[in-house]
């Protein structure tokens, strides 16, 4: 009408006046959606009134059905009480929006729509599609309408609810859309659709249509079909964890220049908290022990930890039970009943939490549920999943493999976390009380399906290096040392347990003696490496009898016989080569250069030699069948037995007291006649591998 538009020519002055603006949204309690919401408004400086806080909410499930009519209800209420006819109202959810821009430019580009109200414009038509004919065509852009945002002037946001009369389960969608369709009353309210996405972006139907837009030091979305930013981001219906991917940017929770920029807000005070940590072993995994040495290593009271168990460790309980202040090997009701407990950390065996802040550090953030980010080494596997399929199973985001490789460093929104997480007690206590969180064969999968129902936000930090999962697929179980057979599944752990602490600095510190001419002397093997070679040998027991005759070999014949067990009779041969390869070649090359080798071992000839008095005390002079020999000690002179050692003929050069787990390296033709000298007590263990025959 011409009264409608003398009122807009008139009150275009008051346009640029942000504080004419007044954001009123619903929220009858405060959700991390409701929170993140808030923050963006804050960024912008909105001024925000909130309505129905405190209530119950009655108004449906309206991300799967028909509902929303108690904010219709709330808003017409509360529009009651304001005077101001030049006041503008912008009414928008606020559980699933975001705010991408300021109050001048929503205002400027509600200025440019020259009309009274505007609403949000969707591809899809709901809840009623046989109304699809009542809808005015459009040129170009959206048709339908979206009761999630609009904006307009007081006076005419009054008359478009004055007549609400619905129940609070009816749908708000529906009510609008009948006034919008109904042209009288479209054009006595002054009423268009921001077909175009300029003022609000809906995503659901729109995702191919919406990408993020990288600016300095702000991130907007841009909707690439109109080429417009649209200022108010909304993920409506089944679009949740959209929003949420994008709130991990807009408008600047990260940017390119900055990084994370709210990453230390609301943080905790570390006060010793209360917290039950639950340990989850589900199948045969590598390096247990290891496990419950690192646990122990966690820098936080432990006098405010209790340990549930989710299996029998009764090793661990007999030596450290007593640390703790509570263990306990059932699942019962987690934090939920205990109310001195403040989080619930779950925890999987298989996880190598190298990190001993972790505690502290993910307690700090303050969050509901956040997750260390843990990889897979060499690999881009991770502990969580940056999107989901259509199925609800794993989908890779565009910034999953940047935050996988720490490209991209903070803390990030995410549909799903595994292995280990964080979870605040009261999360247990209150909106989770009724929830049997993991009811499935997959427990991760259905504690994360649970809590996004919930509308709870998961979490995962990269903002620390926490650990690495180890791999457990292949894990074999036959042997009584079965973690010696995984440094191919495995290799960091390997390392980390079975080679020598001082390996990594033999050549920056040149740890390498030479005890004899070309012959080279070196840390290589573990303790805890020596011992459980020791132990393998032993446990499988079938020593040969140090004749001559051995069908174990190749003729059947042994000219210089000892009393020994092959790596190929306990099936390691391929482990014992991968370890030559990463771990003696290196020295080899170094230490005789121009020599290269790819270790064609006889596997035969790699074996485990047992030296005892009244059994084989010592070894004749002889040549080894090699290109050059390793030989490394498995056990501690003066400790576990006397005597023993190594003598070079040809230099009458002899090693008495070799070191456990330091190999001996030379070569085993022509210039190295040498023999073994004689143990005198106890029993002497050596491992012996003759390289590229």
């Amino acid at each position: 009408s011409s009264s409608s538009t003398d009122r807009i020519v008139n009150s275009s002055v008051m346009l640029w006046f942000p504080d004419k603006l007044l954001v009123v949204t619903v929220a009858t309690k405060e959700t991390d959606g409701y929170r993140r919401f808030l923050r963006t408004a804050k960024h912008f400086n909105y001024t925000v009134k909130v309505l129905g806080r405190g209530q119950k909410w009655k108004g449906g499930d309206y991300m799967s059905a028909p509902g929303g009519g108690q904010k219709v209800r709330l808003l017409n209420e509360g529009l009651k009480e304001m005077k101001d006819d030049h006041q503008i109202i912008l009414f928008i959810d606020s559980y699933d929006v975001v705010f991408a821009s300021g109050p001048k430019e929503l205002l400027k580009k509600f200025q440019q729509a020259k009309h009274r109200v505007v609403f949000s414009s969707e591809t899809l038509i709901w809840p009623d599609r046989h109304l699809e004919d009542k809808y005015p065509h459009v040129r170009e852009g959206n048709r339908f309408l979206g009761s999630g945002g609009f904006i307009g002037y007081l006076p005419n946001i009054k008359e478009l609810v004055a007549n609400w009369t619905g129940d609070d389960g009816d749908s708000d969608q529906l009510f609008f859309t009948k006034i919008y369709t109904d042209q009288s009353k479209r054009k006595s309210i002054n009423i268009t659709l921001d077909n175009k996405c300029r003022l609000f972006q809906n995503l659901h139907g729109a995702l191919d249509d919406v990408v993020l837009k990288f600016e300095d030091h702000q991130v907007r979305v841009r909707n690439v079909l109109y080429d417009t930013l649209p200022v108010i981001i909304h993920g409506n219906g089944p679009t949740k964890l959209q929003i949420n991917y994008l709130g991990n940017y807009i408008p600047n929770t990260w940017t390119f220049e900055s990084g994370c920029t709210v990453c230390r807000e609301d943080l905790r005070s570390l006060s010793a908290l209360q917290v039950l940590i639950g340990i989850f072993i589900q199948q045969p995994t590598p390096f247990v022990t290891v496990f419950f040495e690192r646990l122990l290593k966690l820098q936080y009271p432990k006098n405010k930890l209790k340990l549930f168990i989710f299996n029998k460790v009764q090793s661990f309980l007999k030596d450290y039970g007593s640390l703790y202040e509570k263990c306990v090997f059932f699942f019962s009701d987690l934090c939920r009943r205990d109310q001195d407990c403040d989080y619930f950390f779950s925890l999987d065996i298989e996880v190598v939490l190298k990190n001993k802040d972790t505690l502290k550090i993910l307690i700090e953030q303050n969050l509901p549920i956040v997750a260390p980010m843990i990889t897979r080494a060499g690999r881009l596997w991770s502990n969580f999943w940056g999107a989901l399929s259509g199925d609800g199973y794993y989908a890779r985001s565009e910034d999953y493999v940047d935050i996988v490789q720490g490209r991209r460093v903070g803390v990030w929104n995410v549909p799903y976390v595994s292995n280990v997480y964080l979870v605040k007690a009261g999360l247990l206590q209150r909106e989770l009380k009724d929830y049997e969180l993991f009811s499935s064969s997959d427990p991760d999968m259905a504690f994360c399906h649970n809590i996004r129902n919930k509308g709870i936000f998961m979490y995962v930090t990269n903002m620390h290096t926490f650990g690495r999962i180890l791999s457990t697929e292949n894990y074999q179980t036959g042997h009584l040392h079965n973690d010696l057979w995984q440094i191919f599944e495995n290799p960091v752990d390997w390392e980390e347990r079975y080679i020598h602490e001082n390996y990594t600095r033999i050549m920056k510190d040149k740890l390498i003696e030479n005890p004899c001419p070309d012959v080279y002397w070196f840390p290589v093997f573990s303790s805890v490496a020596c011992n459980h070679m020791i132990e393998e040998m032993e446990h499988y027991g079938k020593w040969s009898g140090g004749a001559n005759v051995d069908n174990r070999i190749h003729g059947g014949y042994e000219n210089v016989p000892t009393i020994d067990i092959h790596m190929t009779q306990i099936n390691f041969e391929k482990d014992w080569q991968k370890f030559l390869v990463e771990y003696v070649v290196p020295i080899t090359e170094k230490m005789f250069p121009g020599y290269y080798t790819k270790v064609r071992a006889h596997f035969e000839l790699a074996f485990v030699v047992r030296y005892k008095p009244d059994e084989q005390p010592s070894l004749r002079p002889h040549h080894d069948a090699s290109t050059f020999t390793v030989n490394i000690a498995l056990n501690q002179v003066g400790l576990d037995y006397q005597g023993g050692g190594c003598r070079f003929l040809r230099y009458d050069c002899s090693i008495q007291a070799p070191r456990k787990g330091w190999a001996l390296l030379h070569p085993g033709r022509l210039t190295h006649y040498h023999e073994g000298l004689p143990t005198t007590a106890g029993v002497r263990y050596i491992a012996v591998s003759f390289v590229d025959p």
